[in-house]
């Protein structure tokens, strides 16, 4: 039987991309992107949930994401969901994170707003001839860390 990990998400960038590169040169950025969610309390009066979303975009699409994208910007992602686990060199205790890996990004909103020549599409894998997934020979540092809510602007 056939598995899907799929994720889309259509939210707000809450910090600019953070861009790095592993020691062989291949890009990698990590940003978080807000979705909300509405929904009526028992008081029948409208309560809006904000959720928090790591993801991480590798080569040419990590380029992209850290030249296009900005606080605030809009943008719709599809990807797949990983979790990976570390050391916290602090408290010696295992970490946790499940990220979501982006292998398309779609810059919403006006040119101001981040949007390219091409119209704001960015594929990863399939169009651009780019394989987005982690390079086995190179994991990412885990010393970085998640995105935490220390990292949220508001």
């Amino acid at each position: 039987m056939k598995s899907v990990n799929k994720v889309i998400l259509l939210g707000n960038l809450g910090k600019d991309p953070e861009l790095k590169y592993t020691p062989s040169g291949t890009a990698v950025a990590k940003f978080s992107v807000a979705t909300s969610y509405r929904y009526k309390d028992k008081n029948e009066q409208w309560q809006d949930q904000t959720e928090w979303h790591n993801v991480v975009a590798w080569a040419r699409l990590a380029e992209i994401a850290g030249e296009y994208l900005k606080k605030g910007s809009k943008v719709y992602i599809e990807g797949r969901l990983q979790s990976r686990s570390w050391d916290d060199k602090n408290t010696n205790q295992k970490r946790y994170i499940t990220e979501v890996i982006a292998n398309d990004l779609v810059l919403l909103g006006g040119r101001g707003e981040g949007a390219g020549d091409d119209g704001g599409r960015a594929r990863g894998a399939s169009a651009s001839g780019f394989d987005q997934r982690v390079p086995e020979s190179e994991p990412v540092n885990a010393s970085v860390g998640p995105i935490t809510d220390d990292d949220i602007p508001f």
